[in-house]
């Protein structure tokens, strides 16, 4: 991320106090969970997916697929909610997605994903809540 001004900031402490030490290496050190280790990997219920950082609903449950890579995966985010950035770490070239509204990283988009987007967006669990259809 860069010098963007999100609607939703915090202080360091503010974002240590709200988010388990996964999340907060996770999402504000652009770390990643083990694969397989999210309980949400498994969510199948109706329901939108949000950002544990600050609650913006980001995905439709709909949209989510099992790619078999261990990390939830979506064919595309609600509209505006997702922003992406080069991510040039580990001697490769990647596009990070993060949370519009407060910055929190996410996980990574790939061009392999199913119909009709064609993407993968490839989320790291610990970085979500989940709120079940009512």
């Amino acid at each position: 991320m860069d010098a963007h001004t999100f609607a939703v900031t915090r202080t360091d402490a503010e974002w240590r106090a709200r988010l388990t030490p996964e999340q907060y290496q996770v999402m504000r050190n652009h770390g990643t969970e083990r694969p397989g280790s999210c309980a949400l990997l498994h969510e199948t219920r109706a329901g939108t997916f949000s950002c544990a950082g600050c609650d913006s609903p980001l995905f439709e449950s709909t949209l989510k697929f099992e790619s078999g890579t261990g990390w939830p995966s979506f064919n595309d985010p609600l509209p505006g909610s997702v922003e992406t950035s080069e991510d040039r770490s580990y001697g490769m070239v990647r596009t990070e997605c993060h949370c519009a509204t407060c910055g929190s990283h996410l996980g990574h988009v790939f061009p392999d994903g199913p119909p009709p987007t064609g993407l993968r967006y490839c989320i790291n669990g610990v970085a979500l809540n989940f709120v079940p259809a009512e």
